[in-house]
C-alpha cells in the first residue's frame, strides 16, 4: 500500500494483500473512472447545472484541458489544493482535473469562513486555493484575498466566475498534455471529519478504498445508469459525495442534477423536471420536504428513493416518507471515516423504519464495546468500534489524536452508542457526547427527540445536557414548533404519558424559530449547548 501524501497513515501490508485478493480493491483510479465513462455512452448526460447541461464526453475533455492548465501553473501529484466550491458544474470540472493530475483536492464547504481555510491551506500545505466568486450572497473573492496574505505558502488562488483580482479558473486551460497521472492506492483527497468540537481533521481516501465503497453502494441502492440523482446537500460533503452520492452515479453512468438550494421551491421542480429518482436529505431538510410535499403542485411522483443520513433520522419522520412521497425511505449511517451502513431496498418496513441498516462490506468488522473497551452482551447499547476496506487507519498529520481515535489494532472509534439487532442491522442511540448523565442516570437524547417529535405541533427537537449543580447534568429540550408553540409543560407530560423514565423526560424546553446547523445542514448541538451555556445558565444562577 502506497500514499502519495506523507502523514497519511495506510493499511498495514497483509490487510491490503486481503481487501486486494477479495476484489474489493480493482485498482481504479477516479481519473481512469471519467476516461470509461466518456468512451462508452459519450453523449450522456452526466451533470444537469441549471439550464447547463454537461455530456460525459465534454467533462472528459474539460478535465483534460484543467489538467493540462494547473499542470502548467505547476501543480502536480501530491500537491494539496483547497476545493470550496458549491454545487455547480465546475466542481466536477475541478475534482477530475485533479484526479488526472495526481492532485489532492482538500475538500471544503461553502460555509466555511477565514478560520477553517485558512487552517485548511496552512496545514495541508496547499499548493492552491480554488472557490467561486459569490455564493448565498457571501463574495469568497474578499475571503480569498484574507486566506492569501494570511497563509504567505499558497501560490494560487483560482475563481470560478468573475475572478476580481485574482485569476478566473475558466482561464486555465490547455492543450492536453500525456501526465503519469495517481497509483490505485495514493491519496485520492482530503476530507473532513465530522467532529463537533474544534477544527475538523483531515481524512486521507486512497482511489482503490473510496472507489470500492461507490461501486459496492451502487449495487445495494440499485443505482444504474438510468438514475437520475438530484444533489440537494453540499456535494463536498461524503454523504452526498458517496453514499452512493455523485460520485457513484457517475460510476454507473448515470445523471447527477445539482439543486444550488436545498428547499422545496428549488428542489421540487426539478424533481418535476428531470424525473429524479434518488435523492439524499439530511434530517432537518427531509423534514422541511415531509411538510411541504402535500401542498406542493409539482410531480413528485418520478421519486423512487428518499435516502436520510447525516444524522439519525427519528422513527417518527420516518413513518412519514412514503405516505408523503411515495417513496421508498433508506437510511443511512456513516461516516467520512469510511463505515457506511444502509438499510435495504428490500428490507422489512419495519427494519427500515427503525434501524440504520448494515455495512457495505463482508469485511466490515464492528466491535460494540462498553467504556473499558470489552465487548457487551448481544443486543446491548455500547461504544461502536470499526475496521475494514474503505475506514482509514488514521487521520491526516495527526498522531497524538489517532493514538486516541484509533485502537492498536487499528479500530476506528466512531464515537457512536449503537446497539445490534439479531439481524445484524445497527441501531444508532446518539453520540457519545450526546448522553446525558442526569445524576448518573444515563439519557440517550435521540430517544427523548422521538417522543417529542410524536406531537402534532412539533416540527422538529434536540436535546442536550444543561449544566446543573446537584446532578451534573439535566436535559434542556430545544423545540422548533409546527405552528403555534405548546405550553412547555404540555411537552413535558406529553412525554411523560407516553411511558417514559422519568429521569429521561425534558427538565427544561426552549422554543426556538430554527436550530444553528452545520456546513451539510445537520443540526448544530455544539452551538445550542454553547447557547445554553451563555444565556441560559446564567439565567438559572441569578435566581
Amino acid at each position: 500500500m502506497t500514499a502519495s501524501v506523507p502523514g497519511c497513515p495506510t493499511w498495514p501490508p497483509e490487510f491490503a494483500e486481503r481487501y486486494r485478493a477479495a476484489g474489493y480493491w480493482r485498482g481504479d483510479t477516479f481519473g481512469q473512472l471519467l476516461r470509461d465513462r466518456a468512451a462508452e455512452h459519450p453523449d450522456r448526460i452526466a451533470v444537469v447545472d441549471g439550464d447547463r447541461r454537461v455530456s460525459y464526453r465534454d467533462l472528459d475533455v474539460r478535465a483534460d484541458r484543467l489538467a493540462a492548465g494547473l499542470h502548467r501553473l505547476g501543480i502536480g501529484a501530491g500537491d494539496r489544493v483547497v476545493v470550496q466550491l458549491p454545487n455547480i458544474a465546475a466542481f466536477f470540472d475541478v475534482c477530475f482535473a485533479l484526479f488526472r493530475l495526481g492532485a489532492v483536492p482538500v475538500f471544503a464547504l461553502p460555509a466555511h469562513r477565514l478560520a477553517e481555510i485558512a487552517y485548511f491551506c496552512e496545514f495541508s500545505e496547499a499548493s492552491a486555493y480554488i472557490t467561486v466568486d459569490v455564493e448565498a450572497g457571501f463574495d469568497h473573492r474578499r475571503l480569498a484575498a484574507e486566506v492569501a496574505a494570511k497563509v504567505p505558502g499558497l501560490r494560487h488562488v483560482l475563481i470560478a466566475g468573475e475572478p476580481g483580482e485574482f485569476r478566473a479558473l475558466s482561464d486555465v486551460d490547455a492543450d492536453p498534455v500525456e501526465l503519469p497521472g495517481p497509483r490505485p492506492g495514493d491519496i485520492a483527497f482530503l476530507q473532513l471529519s465530522g467532529g463537533s468540537t474544534g477544527v475538523p481533521k483531515l481524512i486521507p481516501r486512497t482511489h482503490d478504498d473510496y472507489i470500492y465503497s461507490l461501486r459496492a453502494s451502487n449495487e445495494i441502492c440499485g443505482v444504474t445508469a438510468d438514475t437520475v440523482y438530484l444533489a440537494a446537500l453540499p456535494i463536498a460533503h461524503n454523504f452526498p459525495m458517496s453514499s452512493p452520492g455523485i460520485f457513484g452515479v457517475l460510476y454507473a453512468g448515470g445523471r447527477v442534477v445539482l439543486a444550488r438550494r436545498p428547499g422545496p421551491d428549488e428542489v421540487f421542480p426539478l424533481i418535476e423536471r428531470e424525473r429524479v429518482t434518488l435523492t439524499a436529505a439530511v434530517p432537518p431538510l427531509a423534514l422541511v420536504w415531509l411538510d411541504a410535499a402535500p401542498d406542493t403542485e409539482h410531480d413528485l411522483s418520478s421519486l423512487q428513493v428518499l435516502q436520510v443520513g447525516g444524522a439519525k433520522c427519528s422513527e417518527e419522520v420516518a413513518r412519514r416518507v412514503r405516505p408523503v412521497l411515495g417513496a421508498t425511505l433508506q437510511q443511512v449511517f456513516g461516516m467520512a471515516e469510511g463505515l457506511v451502513n444502509y438499510t435495504r431496498l428490500d428490507d422489512p418496513e419495519e427494519v427500515i423504519l427503525t434501524t440504520q441498516g448494515r455495512p457495505i462490506s463482508p469485511d466490515d468488522e464492528l466491535l460494540v464495546v462498553d467504556d473499558d473497551d470489552n465487548p457487551v452482551p448481544p443486543g446491548e447499547t455500547g461504544h461502536l468500534l470499526t475496521r475494514g476496506p474503505y475506514t482509514i487507519r488514521g487521520y491526516y498529520r495527526a498522531e497524538e489524536h489517532n493514538a486516541r481515535a484509533f485502537t492498536p489494532d487499528g479500530f476506528y472509534r466512531t464515537g457512536d452508542v449503537v446497539r445490534l439487532t439479531p439481524e445484524g442491522n445497527i441501531v444508532v442511540e446518539g453520540r457519545a457526547k450526546d448522553q446525558i448523565n442526569r445524576g448518573g442516570e444515563k439519557v440517550a437524547a435521540e430517544e427523548v427527540e422521538n417522543h417529542l417529535l410524536a406531537h402534532p405541533a412539533v416540527h422538529d427537537a434536540a436535546v442536550v445536557a444543561m449544566p446543573d449543580d446537584y446532578l451534573g447534568e439535566r436535559t434542556c429540550a430545544f423545540v422548533v414548533p409546527r405552528g403555534t408553540p405548546p405550553k412547555a409543560r404540555e411537552l413535558i407530560r406529553f412525554v411523560r404519558d407516553r411511558g417514559l423514565a422519568a429521569y429521561k423526560v425534558p427538565d427544561r424546553v426552549e422554543f426556538v424559530a430554527r436550530f444553528p446547523q452545520t456546513g451539510v445542514g445537520k443540526v448544530s448541538k455544539r452551538d445550542l449547548r454553547a447557547a445554553i451555556a451563555r444565556d441560559l445558565v446564567p439565567e438559572l444562577h441569578r435566581r
